[in-house]
């Protein structure tokens, strides 16, 4: 089986991203536009990489990526080797909601607004989930994740 990761980087181009990820990955990295199915290593991953507008608007699909893989542990990595915060959705489905990866390892829930666009989607107005925002209180979603509100965790602990 095999998995497909989002992610969404801060202020990286699309150049830099390319062999960070081959290092986070520990794996060739192909990019989408010229990956031939018929000629791909086996231990190949392929990746499209994007500029999206809004906040972390940097955007990164990974497929067939092999489910041994860690995604906390390769995202952590990534944000080390770029020196950028990363983003990656969270377990509760809301589209605002995100983990953010910093590049000291460190993992923590955050929300932000989000508007679809022909563009695609526009993230802006970052800010921690916090039980201190009333949205983050009582029934919200936040409490159905494994990453309650004001949750920090080291990246390699929350694999």
């Amino acid at each position: 089986m095999t998995e497909l990761w989002n992610w969404r980087i801060d202020g990286a181009q699309p150049v830099e991203v390319y062999p960070a990820l081959a290092e986070a990955l520990g794996r060739v990295v192909m990019p989408l536009a010229a990956a031939d199915p018929a000629r791909l290593p086996a231990y190949a991953v392929v990746c499209d990489v994007w500029e999206a507008p809004g906040e972390f608007a940097t955007v990164v699909d990974c497929y067939g990526v092999p489910e041994q893989l860690s995604e906390h542990a390769c995202i952590a990595a990534l944000a080390r080797l770029l020196g950028r915060n990363c983003l990656l959705r969270d377990d509760t489905l809301d589209a605002g909601r995100h983990l953010l990866v910093a590049p000291d390892g460190t993992v923590r829930p955050v929300h932000f607004d989000v508007r679809d666009t022909d563009d695609g989607e526009v993230l802006s107005r970052l800010r921690l989930c916090s039980l201190g925002d009333p949205g983050c209180r009582g029934w919200s979603q936040c409490h159905r994740s494994r990453w309650a509100p004001d949750t920090v965790a080291p990246a390699l602990a929350a694999a």
